[in-house]
C-alpha cells in the first residue's frame, strides 16, 4: 500500500506553495512603485522567483532528505556554508520580523479609531515590542503552531483579501484614478522605470522580497505525483502571485497619492474605499482585527520555526555548549533560542526610535532583510553550479535542463540579486548605506568566524550535556 505522501495532486501542491509564499503585507510597497509596478513585479517573478524555484526544485529532488537550503548548500559547497545557510536563514529574520511586525501598529490603531497613532515612531516601537514579547512567552508554554493551526492563512490572507480586492474593485469602478493619486495621469513612459528619477527603485527590493521564501515550497516535490508537475505548480503560483499583488497594488495606487501612502499600513486602502464607498467605518475596524490576528500567528509560527535548524547545529556541537542552544522543552523548542531571538529583534526594532519616519525605517529593515536573504540564494546559486560539474550523475529526477540552462539560470539569479542590491543602495543616503551593510556585513561573516573558533570539545560535551538531560526529564516523568 503506498503511502499518502506520495498522493500530492497539481492543485494541492499549488495550495501548498501560495499558503507558504502569499501575503497581502507587501501591497503597500506595490503600489508605492506607480505604473512601474509592472516592470518590477514582471522582473521579481521571472528572473528572481523563477529561477530560485528552478533551482530549489532540482536540489530538492537530488536531497529529498529535510534540510532545505541547509542540506542543499553543505553537500554542494560544504559544511561552512551549510552552517551559514543555516545561520542566516535564523538572523534574517531578525529585521525581517520587525518589519512584518511593523504592521501591528496601523491595524490596533485602526482598530480602536485612532489611526494617527500608526504614524507615530514611538506607539509603533512598544505595539512591536509588547505583542514580540507575549508571542514569545506564549511558544514557550504552549504548543502554538498546532493551536493556531489555518488561523494566520483565513484571518491574515484570505479573508481581507477578497475584502480588500472586492472593495478597491468597487472604489475605482466608482471613482476612477485620482489625478493626485500615485498613478495620475497614464503616459507609456511610465512603466519603465525613469533612469533620472531614481526615486521608484527604493521599491525594487521590497518588490524582490515578495519572493523570499518561495524555495521551500521544493520541500513537498519527492510528495507530488509527478515530478512535472513541479515546474506547473511553480509557474501557477507565480502567476497567482504575480495577479495578486498588481491587482490589489493597482487599485491602491488609484485612490491613494505618493504623499500619503504609509508602506507599513495594510489597511490604509481599505479606509480610503470605506470613504469613497461612503460605508461604515467598522468595515475598516474588522479587517484590521482580523490581519492583526493572521500577522501575530503568523509572528508566532516564525518565533519557533527558523530556531530548528539553530537547534540542530547546536546539537552537532556547532555552538557553545554554554549558550544552551541545544536544550529543547516539550514542544522541541529552545527557551535560550527564543529569548535570544526576542532580544535581538527587540534592539533592532529600536530603528523605529533612531530612524525618523515611519517609511524610512520600514525600508531600511526590508533593504537588510533582503540583503542576508539574498546571500542564501547566491550560496544556492553557486553550489548548484558546482554540483553540476562535481557530480553531474547524480540522481535529480527534476532537473533544469542541460548544463548551458543550468549556467544561464543561475547566472540571471544573481545578477537580478547584484542590481536590484546596487540600485538599492544606489537610491539611498550614504547613511542608509552605512547601516545597511553593517548590519548585513556582521551577520554574514559571523558563522564562518564561529566556524574557525569552533573547538572539537563541543560536540561530546553537547553530547553529554543532552544526556543528562534526558536523564532529568525521565527521572521528572516518574
Amino acid at each position: 500500500m503506498k503511502s499518502k505522501t506520495s498522493k500530492v495532486s497539481l492543485i494541492t501542491f499549488i495550495g501548498m506553495t501560495v499558503a507558504l509564499a502569499a501575503s497581502i503585507r507587501n501591497i503597500p510597497d506595490v503600489a508605492g512603485s506607480g505604473w512601474t509596478m509592472f516592470f518590477y513585479m514582471g522582473v521579481a517573478s521571472l528572473l528572481f522567483a523563477l529561477p530560485i524555484c528552478l533551482i530549489a526544485g532540482e536540489f530538492g529532488s537530488a536531497f529529498p532528505e529535510k534540510g532545505g537550503p541547509e542540506l542543499w548548500v553543505s553537500n554542494s559547497l560544504g559544511g561552512s556554508y551549510g552552517f551559514a545557510t543555516s545561520w542566516l536563514l535564523w538572523v534574517q529574520m531578525f529585521p525581517g520580523m520587525v518589519m512584518v511586525a511593523s504592521a501591528l501598529p496601523p491595524l490596533l490603531a485602526t482598530a480602536i479609531n485612532r489611526e494617527s497613532l500608526g504614524n507615530n515612531n514611538i506607539f509603533t516601537l512598544i505595539v512591536i515590542l509588547v505583542v514580540y514579547w507575549i508571542i514569545t512567552f506564549l511558544n514557550m508554554k504552549f504548543d502554538m503552531a498546532k493551536i493556531t493551526g489555518q488561523i494566520g492563512a483565513w484571518a491574515g490572507i484570505y479573508i481581507p483579501l477578497v475584502i480588500m480586492t472586492v472593495l478597491g474593485i468597487w472604489a475605482v469602478i466608482k471613482s476612477g484614478i485620482h489625478p493626485s493619486s500615485i498613478l495620475g495621469n497614464f503616459s507609456a513612459g511610465k512603466l519603465l522605470p525613469d533612469p533620472t528619477d531614481m526615486k521608484s527603485l527604493t521599491f525594487f527590493s521590497p518588490i524582490i522580497f515578495i519572493y523570499t521564501g518561495i524555495e521551500m515550497s521544493s520541500v513537498y516535490i519527492t510528495r507530488i505525483k509527478k515530478v512535472s508537475y513541479y515546474p506547473i505548480g511553480v509557474l501557477v503560483t507565480l502567476v497567482f502571485m504575480f495577479f495578486l499583488n498588481i491587482v490589489n497594488g493597482f487599485l491602491e495606487a488609484s485612490v491613494v497619492s505618493s504623499s500619503k501612502i504609509d508602506l507599513n499600513n495594510i489597511v490604509q486602502p481599505v479606509i480610503v474605499y470605506d470613504k469613497i464607498l461612503g460605508l461604515p467605518s467598522w468595515i475598516a475596524n474588522v479587517f484590521s482585527i482580523l490581519v492583526f490576528i493572521g500577522v501575530s500567528v503568523q509572528l508566532s509560527a516564525w518565533a519557533s520555526g527558523p530556531g530548528k535548524t539553530i537547534i540542530s547545529s547546536a546539537q552537532k556541537g556547532l555552538y557553545p555548549p554554554k549558550f544552551k542552544f541545544w536544550k529543547t522543552d516539550r514542544f522541541g523548542d529552545s527557551h535560550a533560542i527564543l529569548i535570544t531571538q526576542a532580544s535581538i529583534i527587540s534592539f533592532f526594532a529600536l530603528v523605529y526610535l533612531l530612524i525618523p519616519g515611519i517609511n524610512s525605517a520600514f525600508l531600511e529593515l526590508v533593504n537588510a532583510t533582503t540583503v542576508l536573504y539574498c546571500a542564501v540564494y547566491i550560496f544556492m546559486a553557486i553550489g548548484f553550479i558546482k554540483l553540476r560539474i562535481k557530480q553531474p550523475n547524480l540522481k535529480r529526477p527534476f532537473k533544469v535542463g542541460n548544463t548551458f540552462v543550468a549556467w544561464l539560470v543561475a547566472l540571471i539569479l544573481i545578477a537580478t540579486i547584484i542590481i536590484a542590491l546596487v540600485a538599492t543602495f544606489a537610491v539611498g543616503t550614504l547613511k542608509d548605506f552605512i547601516i545597511v551593510a553593517i548590519i548585513s556585513a556582521v551577520l554574514i561573516l559571523l558563522p564562518f568566524w564561529f566556524v574557525r573558533i569552533r573547538k572539537d570539545s563541543w560536540t561530546p560535551e553537547v553530547k553529554k550535556l543532552m544526556a543528562e538531560s534526558d536523564q532529568v526529564s525521565k527521572k521528572a516523568e516518574k
